[in-house]
């Protein structure tokens, strides 16, 4: 430490004579400024063709002074050009170093110099105003290419280095790419948004907003109300579109995007019968809808274009039964032993794909999702579920043990199975879970004395099963451990249908009663009631829709006449439609202690607007009093 006191003491004292010299110094730098582009490390001069007798006399000096005497002299002209020269020289020596680092190893120890302050603080610059690599050893395209592999807090740390690396970390298709990974935009293109970081941001904002909004309750809630249409039959939603039957045979659809609603007429056939029949199931995906009738008639209709039925046909017996697959217009109905499944060909026009008879009357039947050159069909009749396409094939049976329910995907096939007689003794009820491509059992969920009423694997996170059971609980499992990770003590009639996705559960009871649960701390956020059984629920990030169905299709005394063209509201049946994609922040009319939310001490009411609202009450002690 002694040896760089003394090095700073001389450097020092040569500053002073040369601060004592300035003149001299700033008349020689202007004599030879034309023709000096830069002084090497070892202080010799550089002039050019203009440089004349000064620009020599002024190298002539600087070479006989010392070395850290010339990079002063340098600094106090405003001339940087040896520094960058050392510090280029410092940059190769260490590249060669880093790269010869074996050789190194291999020569034996050689003694180390002392480096004096000035090389340290050559050392210092080059550390702090290194060039990033990009800049001067990648081309774009490849930097981009590096770019794609980092997350949005790995692109914001990276603007910040140079503005060539902000250039990078803002480009586009990268913003665009990590907008479709994280779920947003999808199916659109990197022209569509003229600032994709922007659009993540706003995506992200709506959807802290809109999970704020379901916790909280706080959203819209309109009722699709027909009163001409008597009692409620079914209920389907898909997409914003929401398609109902009534006991009157009517069958309406609304279009909750753009608020506009439509009666669907049925064919002619029917509408000469009188009393008209009941609708027994309806179903809607984006493209078509469907409706049955009680006295066996099957009608589509198109969703884009035109009121009147596209395709029908008449089972001989009552319909069972009736899937729509969400993929693309493919019908499956079930009447007594037959199972028909009917699509469209390439030009349009629909045809029956398959006409199957089963050995036992059927109870449902499930179109598998995803895209195949014929339709796959799941339908379950007693103890035993098959397959149908162009064949008919055995997924499942075991004797004694009906099924109860079942849900499907592309490739997994979940069915509750109730245990009669000695099967009580393997446990109680159970969910099996089977593979479509082996058709061989998978895992076997569950030991449930109830049976299990409804169960969602479509809709439901990856390698997660929720499933209702008659014992009043709803569970979810995991698939790949084959256990139990939450389970709720939910509607005390029992649970009657079932959703979840990755931080909610939504469920609907025979009491009449719609819960929302958090899944992750296993509470209930809120629930509301209606009157009869919740038979319909679906929900997507920001809507909700619910429908509670009567069981009574043919209430009496609920009219004076029986020609009366309504029924009572209480006997009727509602649909629900809860929009929670509102921002809460505009509600100034709302006062703050009314839109209080967990982390708030002072109360929690739904946002329902007090006359005597909650008050923060100070402790009596600490006033004084």
């Amino acid at each position: 430490m002694g040896m760089g006191d003394d090095d700073l003491l001389a450097f020092r004292q040569q500053w002073k004579k040369e601060l004592e010299r300035t003149k001299e110094v700033k008349k020689q730098s202007s004599d030879g400024r034309p023709g000096l582009s830069g002084v090497d490390g070892g202080g010799s001069g550089r002039s050019g063709d203009a440089g004349g007798t000064g620009g020599e006399a002024a190298g002539l000096e600087a070479a006989e002074e010392p070395q850290y005497v010339s990079i002063a002299a340098g600094l106090l002209d405003g001339r940087s050009s040896p520094l960058l020269e050392r510090i280029a020289e410092e940059r190769t020596r260490r590249k060669r170093r880093c790269e010869g680092g074996g050789e190194q190893k291999c020569s034996g120890p050689r003694q180390r110099r002392r480096s004096s302050l000035i090389d340290q603080l050559i050392q210092d610059l080059n550390e702090t105003n290194d060039i990033p690599f990009f800049d001067v050893e990648l081309p774009y395209e490849l930097a981009l290419k590096i770019f794609q592999f980092l997350s949005k807090a790995d692109l914001g740390r990276c603007a910040q280095v140079s503005k060539s690396w902000r250039m990078l970390a803002e480009d586009e298709v990268l913003w665009y790419r990590l907008c479709l990974e994280e779920g947003y935009q999808s199916g659109a293109s990197v022209s569509d948004s003229p600032c994709w970081k922007s659009t993540l941001r706003d995506c992200y904002n709506t959807e802290k907003t809109v999970k704020y909004n379901w916790k909280n309750r706080v959203g819209s809630v309109s009722h699709l109300q027909y009163e001409l249409g008597k009692v409620l039959c079914d209920v389907s939603s898909c997409d914003g579109l929401v398609i109902a039957g009534y006991t009157s045979g009517d069958i309406r659809l609304w279009d909750t995007l753009h608020w506009d609603s439509g009666a669907l007429k049925a064919a002619h056939t029917i509408r000469d019968d009188f009393p008209p029949p009941h609708v027994s199931f309806v179903r809607v995906c984006e493209t078509v809808a469907s409706a049955v009738y009680e006295n066996g008639c099957v009608d589509v209709w198109s969703t884009e274009v035109g009121l009147e039925p596209i395709h029908h046909y008449q089972h001989l017996q009552r319909v069972h039964a009736l899937d729509l697959s969400i993929d693309g217009p493919v019908l499956a109905t079930a009447s007594g032993l037959e199972v028909r499944v009917d699509s469209p060909d390439d030009g349009g026009y629909w045809k029956s794909r398959c006409i199957t008879q089963l050995s036992k009357p059927v109870d449902g039947v499930l179109v598998v999702p995803g895209k195949r050159v014929l339709p796959l069909v799941l339908a379950w009749a007693g103890e035993s579920v098959s397959m149908l396409d162009s064949r008919a094939r055995l997924l499942h049976y075991v004797y004694g043990q009906p099924v109860t329910c079942l849900d499907v995907t592309a490739c997994r096939a979940a069915l509750g199975v109730k245990s009669c007689g000695w099967g009580m003794n393997d446990g109680g009820n159970k969910v099996k879970v089977y593979s479509l491509e082996t058709r061989q059992p998978e895992l076997s969920l569950g030991n449930s004395p109830g049976d299990f009423t409804c169960i969602n694997l479509r809709d439901a996170p990856p390698h997660l099963l929720v499933c209702g059971n008659k014992d009043r609980r709803v569970r979810v499992f995991d698939l790949r451990t084959g256990t139990s990770v939450v389970s709720l003590y939910a509607h005390h009639l029992g649970v009657t249908t079932v959703q979840a996705d990755d931080w909610k559960i939504v469920s609907g009871g025979g009491e009449g009663l719609v819960s929302v649960w958090e899944m992750r701390m296993g509470t209930k956020l809120w629930e509301m009631h209606n009157r009869h059984p919740v038979r319909h629920i679906r929900f997507n990030a920001s809507t909700l829709v619910t429908a509670n169905i009567p069981d009574e299709k043919n209430p009496r005394g609920a009219c004076i006449t029986d020609d009366d063209l309504t029924a009572h509201r209480r006997h009727r049946g509602v649909i629900c439609y809860y929009d929670f994609s509102m921002n809460s922040s505009t509600q100034d009319h709302v006062l703050p202690i009314c839109r209080s939310n967990y982390s708030e001490t002072s109360g929690y009411n739904y946002n329902i607007g007090l006359a005597m609202p909650y008050d923060t009450l100070a402790d009596p002690r600490s006033s004084g009093l």
